[in-house]
């Protein structure tokens, strides 16, 4: 066979355990460990570096999640939540511009995952001799199988079907395999990875355990993995032909596919540890907000610890908040929010009006998005003070650095998941809030689509959404009786953008679902707003003409792994 050296694949361990225990985090149980001169033997023979082994596996975790991922911008400038930054060349940018192919995409997702596989591995291999309580290692041992199957779960979105190293650790001299896994094999080997890890992992974490794997994310990962099997884009309407088929995705539909969904999801709404964070007596969804500041909450069920940050306020807040880099929400966004009376901004019968488009609307659109006079915390002072977005001039005052394009790209802002007491690089006001990459209102998401798409809209499914809509802080937030499986499809995807928004799943959403040839090739709009004096006048621009071709409903493989071997089959189209 022929030999294929992949710079991805396999590190050798000396260098992967200086760039792990380096790389530590400093909060909780992501402590730093100070090391020097680490090889196989010192990492495993000190409990300690054992266990800072373990942590900085987990401090990988929240890459593909992170809006910054990009540079200028995340998965969220990927998709029809945002626009980019610059026009500056970027993994973003490709997609928005419907270019991006083998050789400009970026490998963090081939390269940050199989690195941190092969660090499972390691520790799987050495862990029986580490001087650990038996009781700990058999901890540790299971947190290492949720982690892997994490990891994979990342590249079967991206890629499909990838090569399955099991417990194989290879190095530079070893004659690696190269072909890849079919889309069936790798969702069963994610499936038993959590399986294990949940036989031996307790259903919630709480202490100094707390953001570590539990029985809970096992769960809620499964329900993810089950329910994008089940969708269209794998579920049978693969992209693939010939030898790829199967690489991504079923070679044919079958509905119990959802029923296995369905099932998973209930399987974790079931055990009733796991809650919505509602707090509608302080402000109309107010919950909805204050959760993504919380560090320990009962919705969040797997999340990137953090200590004191400003993580995304670096991102998203306005120039004068000295926030940069990241997307700009566009105007379909902004127009997925319904009124306060849960109805879409397009019924006659909504009380919508254009010239004052922020009024009256789903509490949630103003806890996710800033725009034109949304009161923010000012930097190094108390208090809050109205951004000013708009064109022209107001009061004497000229265009600031806030305007639509001069500091916007769209007319708008990200506020989701800031703190509304924190600002860019102000250590006066950081937060404490860790990243939320599993949480409960997704799993009532993936109740309610694989539900429906089983058995219709049964009264659980109307529950499951209407919950959500509840905690938004929607009245009425109850649902039209009798709606159809198609209608009832609708809005569970609209509630998926409006509710998960930001967090990584737009992007993906859309191509499980086999729609991006309708939601990715659109020209985007942005929203103006001219104030002078007390004439306010809002009208929306072209932003952007976005392209998008079948081949990107997958992300293509590293063209430099595919040159290795012809073994290694590139995905479809590219």
């Amino acid at each position: 066979m022929k030999k294929i050296y992949s710079r991805f694949l396999f590190y050798p361990l000396t260098g992967l355990a200086l760039f792990y225990m380096s790389s530590c985090k400093k909060d909780g149980f992501l402590g730093q460990t100070v090391t020097s001169n680490l090889t196989k033997g010192t990492v495993f023979a000190d409990s300690a570096n054992t266990v800072a082994f373990l942590s900085n596996i987990y401090s990988g975790v929240g890459f593909s999640f992170n809006p910054g991922r990009f540079t200028y911008g995340g998965i969220d400038a990927s998709s029809d939540e945002a626009e980019v930054y610059t026009s500056a060349g970027s993994t973003a940018l490709a997609f928005e511009s419907g270019t991006v192919n083998a050789a400009v995409i970026t490998d963090d997702a081939y390269k940050n995952s199989y690195i941190n596989i092969r660090a499972v591995n390691q520790l799987l291999a050495n862990l029986p001799k580490s001087p650990i309580k038996a009781f700990a290692k058999t901890q540790m041992r299971a947190e290492a199988h949720f982690l892997r199957a994490w990891y994979y779960a990342i590249l079967l979105k991206h890629y499909g079907g990838v090569h399955i190293v099991k417990d194989s650790i290879y190095n530079y001299t070893d004659a690696i395999p190269a072909a890849r896994n079919t889309y069936a094999e790798t969702v069963n080997y994610i499936l038993a990875d959590c399986d294990t890890a949940a036989a031996d992992l307790p259903l919630t974490q709480t202490g100094l355990s707390y953001g570590r794997a539990s029985k809970g994310a096992c769960m809620a990962l499964k329900s993810r993995v089950l329910l994008y099997a089940a969708s269209p884009l794998f579920n049978g309407q693969s992209i693939g032909t010939g030898a790829t088929k199967e690489l991504v995705g079923y070679a044919s539909y079958d509905k119990e596919r959802w029923k296995l969904a369905e099932d998973a999801a209930l399987a974790l709404i079931s055990t009733g540890a796991y809650q919505l964070n509602t707090d509608n007596a302080t402000a109309p969804g107010y919950g909805f907000q204050h959760l993504f500041t919380l560090p320990l909450n009962t919705e969040y069920i797997f999340q990137l610890m953090r200590g004191s940050n400003a993580d995304f306020e670096g991102l998203w807040q306005p120039p004068t908040r000295t926030g940069k880099n990241g997307a700009f929400p566009l105007q379909a966004l902004v127009d997925a929010f319904p009124m306060a009376n849960g109805k879409p901004i397009t019924d006659p019968t909504s009380n919508y009006d254009p010239q004052n488009p922020y009024a009256g609307r789903d509490p949630r659109l103003n806890y996710s998005i800033i725009h034109d006079q949304s009161l923010m915390q000012v930097r190094l002072a108390s208090g809050k003070t109205p951004i000013d977005i708009f064109i022209g001039t107001y009061l004497g005052r000229s265009t600031g650095p806030d305007a639509v394009n001069v500091g916007t790209r769209t007319g708008y802002y990200t506020n989701k998941m800031l703190d509304p007491d924190a600002v860019s690089q102000d250590f006066t006001h950081p937060t404490k809030r860790c990243w939320p990459l599993m949480r409960y209102a997704e799993i009532l998401l993936n109740y309610a689509e694989a539900a429906n798409e089983y058995s219709g809209p049964t009264t659980q499914v109307y529950q499951a959404i209407e919950a959500i809509r509840q905690r938004a802080g929607l009245n009425p937030y109850q649902l039209p009786t009798g709606l159809s499986q198609a209608d009832m499809r609708t809005v569970i995807q609209n509630e998926r953008r409006i509710e998960l928004a930001f967090e990584e799943h737009r992007f993906w959403d859309v191509r499980r679902w086999k729609i991006a040839d309708q939601t990715e090739n659109v020209q985007t709009y942005g929203m103006e707003v001219d104030r002078n004096n007390s004439s306010v006048t809002y009208k929306t621009f072209p932003v952007r003409k976005r392209n998008f071709r079948t081949a990107m409903y997958l992300w293509p493989l590293p063209q430099t792994e595919v040159a290795k071997s012809a073994a290694m089959l590139q995905n479809p189209g590219y």
